[in-house]
């Protein structure tokens, strides 16, 4: 029982002791998500993404559905066609759907990397920016997606706002 009272004592002690060195920091949060969604880097990025692939994802809606209209028609003119006729178009809509999936696997794959790279310097530039904010208010502390944040220690708005001045915010 000593041992326990002991150990009690102490961490009552250094709860003390601590309290003043917490009393002095200065603590903010930020949505990052939010931040993301919501910067015009990302609007821009989203935009130039679509102008991108977007010429790329029409093509390949075009073909996929002209290949299912000619799939459709070979489905209903399958029985008067020469066995001869059947084989060789079978053969053609077979080749077509495989080199269909691939144009789909690489554009998605394109999209993701370009997606990720778009991303990423839109994340980097944003860090910048809260630390800028951070040190200039005088924060020590920002805590990224809390469950609960008081408005008054959210400092989503002043990062948006600062991304907004950057120069390259609309391209």
């Amino acid at each position: 029982m000593k041992i326990q009272h002991l150990f009690a004592t102490v961490a009552v002690a250094l709860a003390f002791v601590a309290a003043p060195a917490f009393a002095d920091t200065k603590i903010a949060a930020i949505n990052f998500e939010d931040v993301v969604q919501k910067s015009p880097q990302y609007k821009a990025a989203d935009a130039k993404v679509t102008a991108e692939f977007g010429k790329r994802r029409t093509d390949i809606e075009t073909q996929g559905k002209q290949l299912n209209d000619d799939a459709q028609k070979y489905s209903k003119d399958r029985d008067v066609l020469s066995a001869d006729a059947r084989s060789k178009t079978e053969k053609d809509l077979q080749q077509r759907q495989i080199d269909l999936q691939y144009a789909q696997k690489k554009f998605q794959d394109d999209f993701v990397a370009r997606n990720r790279e778009l991303t990423q310097q839109i994340v980097t530039q944003i860090r910048t920016v809260i630390t800028q904010v951070a040190k200039e208010k005088g924060y020590d502390l920002i805590v990224t997606d809390p469950v609960y944040a008081s408005p008054t220690i959210d400092i989503s708005d002043d990062v948006l706002k600062r991304l907004a001045a950057l120069p390259d915010a609309s391209k």
